[in-house]
């Protein structure tokens, strides 16, 4: 029998939809699966504040009535009218290897795309930056982050094969942490914060934070504003992020930088406990037991770091502030043991974040991609 494509129309479906990435990645050493609830609450028109200003379609591939392939076809039209652009993005992309499966799932999501008017389809890219982008071309034996895509090395090849070029390159680092805070990272630290009137703020408890939690948000919609794609998070969807991630935050492992004249964040790093083995025994569920290894990840001694989220205003950037963040943080990973740090996907092109691991010994272990394709 040939493929047929199905739209996902209720929950029962979309669990499905979910599932797949787990199903077709079970017991590979270097996929992170999510966690099913919160994939599906991403998708959830009714709970994400996303659809406000995104619209979205979901396909699954069969073949013999057993799933074969799945993927999201999403226009965020807020970032179309920042970019002036008509561009359509595909997510939430798996399939098996195979050429009609493929065909199937991209041929459905192009045409969707065609009928809403747009000229052009990119991804892998969520609803915006806060989801999985950029689909992995170099690093296949490297295990996954919680923030990144896993995919087999026959994904790229297949969007080639289609006629999918390179729209956009991310590249990821292992930083390894130092004895000792290197002295002139420690001297620009000082000299920016004498400079400028900064400090690094340290919480203790997490009602503590409450109160900057919204700053950072915003802090980061400036950061990020030139990014690749970017369109900045909505009041609605900042609370989102906010009752999400602000709960499992590990407050020795943050630094916020705010400026003392008025209390104005300036920087940020939001850095985490690796969770990946602890994702990958939880297998999807934080029930029954899937929150025991988080639990552990979180609050004990962890040899990786994530560096989760990390940004500086505008007006801040390339004069050091960068420096304050791992001024505050280094000492805290060497107390707990902590080898190397994750950067996560940072794009090529973004010159300035990288530069600031010539201090640091660092390791390019993985690349990803954006890829693009005319819609005709």
């Amino acid at each position: 029998m040939g493929v047929k494509i199905k739209e996902v129309t209720n929950e029962k479906e979309l669990r499905k939809f979910v599932k797949f990435n787990i199903d077709l990645y079970k017991n590979n050493p270097y996929h992170v699966p999510g966690l099913i609830d919160e994939e599906m609450m991403t998708l959830d028109r009714k709970r994400n504040p996303a659809f406000d200003m995104c619209e979205a379609i979901c396909f699954l591939a069969y073949r013999d009535n057993k799933i074969v392939g799945r993927i999201a076809g999403i226009i965020n039209h807020k970032a179309n009218e920042i970019w002036n652009q008509k561009t359509a993005r595909f997510g939430f992309v798996d399939f098996i290897d195979d050429n009609e499966v493929v065909d199937a799932l991209f041929s459905a999501t192009e045409k969707w795309a065609k009928e809403k008017g747009m000229e052009e389809i990119d991804g892998p890219l969520g609803f915006t930056d806060m989801d999985h982008e950029g689909m992995l071309i170099e690093g296949f034996d490297q295990l996954g982050t919680m923030a990144a895509i896993y995919n087999y090395p026959y994904y790229p090849i297949q969007l080639e094969r289609l006629g999918y070029i390179k729209a956009q390159d991310w590249k990821e680092y292992k930083i390894y942490i130092p004895a000792e805070i290197p002295e002139k990272h420690f001297r620009i630290g000082e000299i920016v914060k004498a400079k400028y009137g900064l400090k690094v703020m340290k919480f203790k408890k997490r009602k503590e934070i409450w109160p900057y939690a919204y700053k950072i948000f915003n802090a980061l919609n400036a950061a990020y504003s030139l990014l690749y794609g970017f369109a900045p998070l909505s009041d609605k969807q900042i609370e989102y992020y906010v009752k999400m991630y602000i709960p499992m935050l590990r407050l020795d492992m943050i630094a916020i930088i705010v400026r003392e004249a008025d209390d104005a964040v300036v920087g940020f790093g939001i850095t985490l406990p690796s969770l990946s083995r602890a994702l990958q025994k939880a297998k999807g569920s934080m029930f029954p037991f899937g929150f025991i290894p988080l639990a552990e990840a979180l609050y004990t001694k962890p040899k990786v770091i994530d560096l989760y989220l990390m940004g500086v205003l505008p007006e801040y950037q390339g004069k050091g502030v960068n420096a304050l963040v791992f001024n505050d943080l280094i000492p805290v990973y060497r107390k707990t043991g902590v080898v190397y740090a994750e950067t996560n996907p940072e794009l090529e092109t973004n010159n300035a974040v990288q530069s600031q691991w010539s201090y640091f010994k660092h390791e390019h272990h993985k690349t990803r991609r954006a890829f693009k394709k005319k819609l005709e």
